[in-house]
């Protein structure tokens, strides 16, 4: 039996559907679910309405869906001046889910002095499958036909839901970010939780009250 307030499912569970998002806990802010599976149907049907997967080797799969949500609208996307030189001089090639798996493996590596991460072979696998069915993208970053920087995420209509960025040049994923925004595909970029490196580049919190309506709306178009 679990001692957390929420719906603890076996993974083996393909049945029970998700609670609303707006029931998740303030503390944990946004905990929804635990258990569960990360089977393609399951997992689209997450982000559709505003929840995410996020847990650490080891533990329960754990749904989340916290209150404030932290967003891009493309347009308020900052770009610096020094940004703005590096995209002028042309020395990194874009591409559009040419090597999603290149991607995803690439952002679960270990950051700096923290030896963990997040994204579990498990997830791997899964976003790559959400990915052959059309239902995630990976934005690449290459110079001289190595991959030195990228992002991936989940579409719904026309908000993409980022899930995680890497570089190994400076400037490489917010290139990444800056091809995503200025593509014209998606009326808001979905950055799940605040970085300041992604305030520092216009995103900003909004209720996820307000995340939700925009969502319903904007997952109906294409």
């Amino acid at each position: 039996m679990s001692s957390l307030p929420i719906p603890f499912l076996s993974d083996t569970d393909d049945i029970t559907p998700f609670p609303p998002a707006d029931t998740a806990m303030s503390d944990p802010n946004g905990l929804l679910m635990a258990g569960a599976n990360l089977k393609p149907a399951r997992l689209f049907s997450a982000y559709q309405q505003g929840i995410f997967p996020w847990y650490s080797e080891g533990e329960p799969l754990l749904w989340w869906s916290p209150d404030p949500r932290c967003v891009i609208w493309p347009g308020d996307l900052k770009i610096s001046r020094s940004l703005r030189k590096v995209i002028k001089k042309q020395q990194f090639e874009i591409s559009n889910t040419r090597d999603f798996r290149a991607v995803i493996e690439a952002c679960s590596g270990p950051r700096d002095a923290d030896s963990g991460t997040w994204i579990t072979d498990d997830m791997i696998n899964a976003y790559c499958t959400l990915a052959q069915a059309g239902h995630a993208e990976s934005i690449e970053v290459w110079e001289d036909n190595a991959l030195v920087g990228g992002l991936y995420g989940v579409v719904v209509g026309r908000v993409f839901v980022g899930e995680s960025m890497f570089s190994r040049r400076s400037n490489a994923s917010k290139v990444a970010l800056v091809a995503l925004a200025g593509s014209g595909r998606f009326e808001l970029i979905d950055c799940q939780l605040p970085t300041e490196h992604l305030l520092s580049m216009g995103a900003t919190c909004i209720p996820r009250a307000d995340y939700l309506r925009a969502l319903s709306v904007l997952s109906q178009t294409a």
